[in-house]
């Protein structure tokens, strides 16, 4: 990544301590987002995704315990931090849009109270100018009247509409960063569309970086500039959205591809693919391939080597013992 890059992740670490023992979260995660682009982070539900968020926003549960050789936002060294120092940065230069938007809103205090009180703890404003920061961003984001959606409570709003706050109440404080995990989850598929066509529109207005997080490979295809795969907490592979849709390397990216109907390209009435098993269990040992158990491909060898990074070309790479002549052909 060039010298744009708005977040800078090297070798990110979270470890959750269980009666049973170590749960490895998220294992030595890379990744980068840069201005104006939409960095997809996909995988299975319980890969590490939303954990790699939080432990960048630092809102990791009490018992996780973050290691990392670097995080930086815009040059800042977001380890050195103090609590309270991360705190003015969080919702002012980086924000998050949470999956449930009720999760996110405090249900006894009226829509217009929550966001002017972001722009008012950050910016120093007065109560009239984030009041009014708020109302342009309520419409900008497609809410109608605006002023009078401002004095109701978040139970009094669709599941559309609450989304729609949680984006707005991201944006208030002009971030350089938004992630956003699932954020269309809840949503059904008109909505979606919308949601995601509001989030590119946004960032292309105010120059952002975008980390969406999702399971959804379709509505990845439509948003996403660069991908990175996750599985059992750790990049498998990365690249352009080109790249990994259109040349697909590691053995769980073609699965998840193979999984989806493709317009024009996926022949009626054929079996879609599917990836037998299930994620295994993070915790205690996980060193080697941890999709060992369920690729076409494994070898003895995966079960200490499997972790090894191969770099293909133009930023795609992926963690395989495997070259990619072999790993492109048909399963053995």
């Amino acid at each position: 990544m060039t010298g744009d890059a708005i977040l800078r992740v090297r070798g990110l670490s979270v470890d959750i301590a269980l009666p049973s023992g170590t749960l490895h979260a998220v294992s030595d995660v890379d990744l980068e987002a840069a201005r104006g682009e939409t960095l997809a982070i996909v995988g299975e539900s319980g890969c590490g995704k939303t954990m790699t968020a939080l432990a960048v926003m630092r809102l990791l549960p009490r018992r996780a315990r973050l290691a990392a050789n670097e995080i930086e936002l815009l040059g800042t060294d977001l380890r050195a931090l103090s609590d309270r120092a991360f705190s003015d940065l969080r919702g002012n230069r980086m924000s998050m849009v949470f999956q449930d938007p009720m999760t996110a809103l405090n249900p006894v205090y009226p829509i217009g109270d929550q966001l002017e009180e972001i722009h008012m703890r950050h910016r120093g404003s007065g109560r009239r100018e984030a009041r009014d920061r708020a109302e342009y961003l309520l419409a900008r984001v497609g809410i109608v009247n605006p002023g009078t959606r401002l004095g109701q409570f978040p139970h009094q709003l669709s599941g559309g509409l609450r989304q729609r706050i949680v984006i707005a109440m991201a944006l208030m404080c002009d971030p350089d960063l938004i992630v956003a995990d699932e954020p269309t989850t809840a949503l059904d598929v008109t909505v979606q569309a919308q949601v995601l066509r509001l989030l590119k529109d946004l960032q292309a207005e105010f120059n952002m970086a975008l980390i969406l997080i999702s399971h959804d490979l379709g509505i990845v295809a439509r948003i996403a500039d660069r991908i990175a795969v996750m599985y059992a907490g750790r990049v498998v592979e990365t690249g352009s959205s080109r790249q990994i849709f259109g040349a697909p390397t590691h053995p769980y990216t073609r699965g998840l591809i193979d999984c989806i109907p493709w317009p024009g390209r996926t022949e009626r009435r054929t079996r879609l693919g599917s990836i037998p098993g299930i994620v295994p269990s993070m915790i205690g040992d996980d060193s080697g391939c941890m999709f060992r158990n369920r690729c076409a491909w494994a070898e003895e060898r995966c079960r200490t080597d499997g972790n090894v990074e191969r770099r293909i070309e133009n930023g795609h790479a992926y963690r395989c013992v495997h070259p990619v002549a072999h790993l492109r052909g048909p399963p053995p």
